[in-house]
């Protein structure tokens, strides 16, 4: 069974509406309902958490007359669970819906199956439309999902002998000015960016995301791991959002109160005792990692302890990319292994971290 012209059509229409909707602890949905004959009757989405679904949405601007004999078409597989809302399968079986096409199976033990209640109650039941383009629209929720936190970037910035800084502590810039306007467009693809107190109190940051003078429309929500106290003029209480202060130092805590306030994507930007705790407990999905073509020796490293005694215990990557940006160059990459057995997730500040 495949879908019809008209429900491709209203497949990439809900595909549009989906975007509408907030990024946060739900996945954005969008939905179309047709006429037995293919006309459009309504569209809906989902608007955040404890808010109705695309489906009922979409269901509930319709009388029960004009729900009889059609067809809905959803981003995602309507769910089968009963949480801050009621099932969707069921609603639309309730309303008399005849044939539901979907693009992506909903990954959740729990809410999955909707495709099946449906089905075993008659109504026709089409999967897989526009499914790449579903999976691209909601990727960064999908990762939620398998991983059970927020993806992690880890970047850092160094001179081509590993350094993160020199060896008085300044850091302000190893690369050039092409280099640190990819990390700002990256900032804004993030829901949040992370430091310690040590690069706080070093360069104090602004952790926004600047295109040259502006600001980006989407700003990651500042967040600060450490012990020690942000001072009260620093640069990043003026952001546009509320900083987010952890006094403990367990990572995995930290993320996983981060993904219940909704983020799903997080970028580490300083500086090397953070970046190296994230990796040593295998929580790193995604390096960047720029290199300056500079010298600056010193003690002053662009990493440190990550839990590796031993050149047969190397925390090997896969670079998906080297990227030239100007004379500076991006090495993209993923981690190839999990963290090492007993890998501790718990991050101590120092003296001074430092950042680029």
């Amino acid at each position: 069974m495949t879908a019809t012209a008209a429900e491709r059509a209203a497949m990439t229409h809900a595909l549009e509406i989906a975007r509408r909707g907030p990024r946060g602890l739900n996945p954005q949905v969008g939905a179309v309902i047709l006429s037995p004959d293919g006309a459009v009757l309504a569209e809906g989405w989902h608007r955040g958490a404890g808010t109705a679904h695309a489906e009922v949405d979409a269901l509930s601007q319709l009388l029960p007359d004009e729900l009889r004999g059609a067809t809905a078409v959803v981003t995602l597989e309507p769910c089968n669970h009963t949480g801050r809302t009621g099932p969707c399968a069921q609603a639309l079986i309730d309303a008399g819906v005849a044939r539901v096409v979907y693009a992506l199976d909903d990954p959740g033990d729990h809410s999955g199956g909707g495709a099946d209640r449906l089905r075993a109650a008659g109504v026709d039941v089409v999967s897989g439309e526009q499914a790449d383009a579903a999976r691209a629209l909601i990727a960064d929720w999908l990762d939620v999902q398998r991983l059970g936190r927020p993806r992690v970037t880890v970047k850092w910035a160094q001179s081509l002998d590993g350094r993160a800084a020199a060896a008085d502590g300044s850091s302000q810039w190893i690369t050039g000015p092409d280099a640190r306007a990819d990390v700002h467009r990256r900032r804004a693809a993030s829901d949040a960016i992370v430091v310690g107190t040590g690069t706080v109190l070093a360069d104090d940051p602004a952790l926004t995301a600047r295109d040259g003078d502006r600001l980006f429309p989407h700003q990651p929500i500042p967040v600060v791991i450490g012990t020690r106290r942000t001072p009260a003029d620093a640069a990043l209480r003026r952001h546009p959002h509320e900083p987010l202060f952890y006094a403990g130092h367990d990572l995995a805590a930290v993320l996983a109160d981060l993904r219940d306030r909704g983020v799903q994507r997080v970028f580490v930007e300083g500086g090397p005792t953070l970046a190296s705790a994230f990796l040593a407990a295998g929580l790193a999905d995604d390096v960047l990692a720029y290199l300056a073509p500079v010298l600056l020796g010193g003690p002053r490293l662009a990493l440190t302890d990550i839990g590796v005694p031993s050149i047969g215990a190397a925390r090997r990557l896969t670079v998906d990319e080297w990227l030239p940006l100007g004379p500076d160059l991006l090495a993209i990459a993923r981690p190839e292994q999990e963290a090492a057995p007993g890998a501790e997730t718990q991050y101590q500040t120092t003296r001074n971290e430092g950042a680029a």
